[in-house]
């Protein structure tokens, strides 16, 4: 799969880097072309020498080589490589890749990078979870880089917590799904919907639910990463979109979301509704702060525009349709009525029967059915991993 595939890997001062002579010989197997770059800390835990050895080519350190007085250019590799990934990542060198600080030839060349980037943290849980660390994680999100999350487990310092760095194959299970699937959407145009709606009571209180936006927002992440040109249309939420080429429309009620929802579905090749869409609004809401009174309050509610039922009965041929049905009770049954009633291509089933599935965490756990198949269930896995299995669903029902 990675045969001729050019990647660069970058390695700084972290205990992990041990790990790495071990990817590097799993992509050389793989026919893959390696170049590493490591800072002046990096070989205080592995040498130069090993990694050499095993990416039959030199190491590099500094621009600019002493012995053979030749220039190595960051900028040509920024243009040579087919991906760039920096592992392990300390929280030195993230902070300076997250603002510009282009002090060694490691960060130089993630600076000219013209291809996907990325980035695998290692370091100690409190180090890893400080406030200044997550920050730059968060800008380097939205640059567009793809973070390898660090995983919970024994550190060096004898500590056990987030921050041990992902180990070799999963890393390259990574890289395989990107080249296996980074083109899969290209030139196909894409509508989702995330997060919740908020129905105002008064200026100061409404209703609402506890979706997070996550699953909608990392479906939209996923698909714009495989090449898809991605229209976000989200309720309220406090995740940040980090892709910078998804367009994002924010709404507050179900109204809201229901005309933005209806100018922009002409034409989508393939439009996912994940948000969490209030049934009911406020009939008649006060343009005033209601005051508290020992009186009862009684607030009529009335039934909101049902986006996706618009959306099944004036769906364009060749478009494909995706719904979410969040369930208690005869799950698949209730599900399988939406996806019929709806005329919907597939739905993703969710049960608040299954612990660390539905709304507010950051994992999920779902069951796909497809208009013309049984029902796939699925295990209980993060939400961006989740995001992969729907859209490989997706692109896989409509190239059937």
């Amino acid at each position: 799969m990675l045969k001729g595939k050019k990647i660069v890997i970058g390695i700084t001062g972290s205990i992990a880097a041990y790990k790495i002579p071990f990817l590097v010989r799993l992509l050389v197997r793989e026919e893959a072309q390696v170049r590493v770059i490591m800072t002046p800390a990096a070989t205080d835990f592995v040498t130069p020498l090993t990694l050499a050895t095993l990416s039959k080519n030199d190491v590099i350190f500094h621009p600019f080589d002493k012995e053979t007085g030749t220039w190595k250019s960051h900028v040509e590799l920024g243009t040579w490589a087919d991906l760039m990934l920096f592992a392990p990542v300390t929280a030195s060198t993230l902070g300076k890749m997250a603002h510009g600080v282009a002090d060694n030839f490691l960060v130089t060349a993630y600076l000219s990078a013209k291809c996907p980037v990325f980035i695998a943290p290692a370091m100690d849980l409190d180090m890893f979870q400080h406030p200044s660390t997550q920050a730059n994680i968060t800008i380097l999100k939205s640059f567009g880089n793809k973070i390898i999350e660090p995983q919970t487990g024994e550190l060096a310092s004898g500590l056990s917590g987030p921050g041990r760095m992902e180990e070799p194959e999963r890393i390259l299970e990574q890289i395989h799904d990107f080249f296996l699937h980074s083109g899969d959407l290209k030139d196909k145009t894409i509508l989702v919907t995330a997060g919740p709606t908020f129905e105002k009571i008064d200026p100061v209180r409404y209703i609402g639910n506890h979706s997070s936006g996550l699953m909608g927002i990392s479906i939209a992440e996923e698909a714009a990463g495989r090449g898809a040109d991605v229209t976000l249309v989200t309720g309220p939420v406090s995740i940040r979109v980090s892709n910078p080429l998804i367009k994002v429309i924010r709404v507050e009620s179900a109204g809201e979301m229901h005309k933005a929802v209806t100018r922009n579905a002409k034409g989508k090749d393939v439009i996912i509704m994940a948000a969490a869409v209030a049934d009911y609004t406020v009939k008649n809401p006060s343009p005033v702060k209601i005051k508290k009174s020992d009186n009862h309050l009684a607030v009529e509610l009335v039934p909101t525009q049902d986006i996706l039922a618009e959306l099944g009965k004036i769906k364009q041929k060749g478009q494909f349709l995706v719904g979410f049905a969040l369930e208690t009770d005869h799950e698949i049954e209730n599900a399988s009525k939406k996806l019929r009633e709806k005329n919907l291509d597939l739905i993703i089933l969710n049960s608040l029967k299954d612990k660390g599935a539905g709304f507010g965490g950051s994992t999920n756990k779902i069951t796909m059915i497809p208009k013309s198949g049984k029902p796939v269930p699925g295990k209980l896995k993060a939400k961006t991993e989740i995001a992969k299995e729907i859209v490989s669903a997706i692109v896989k029902l409509m190239n059937a």
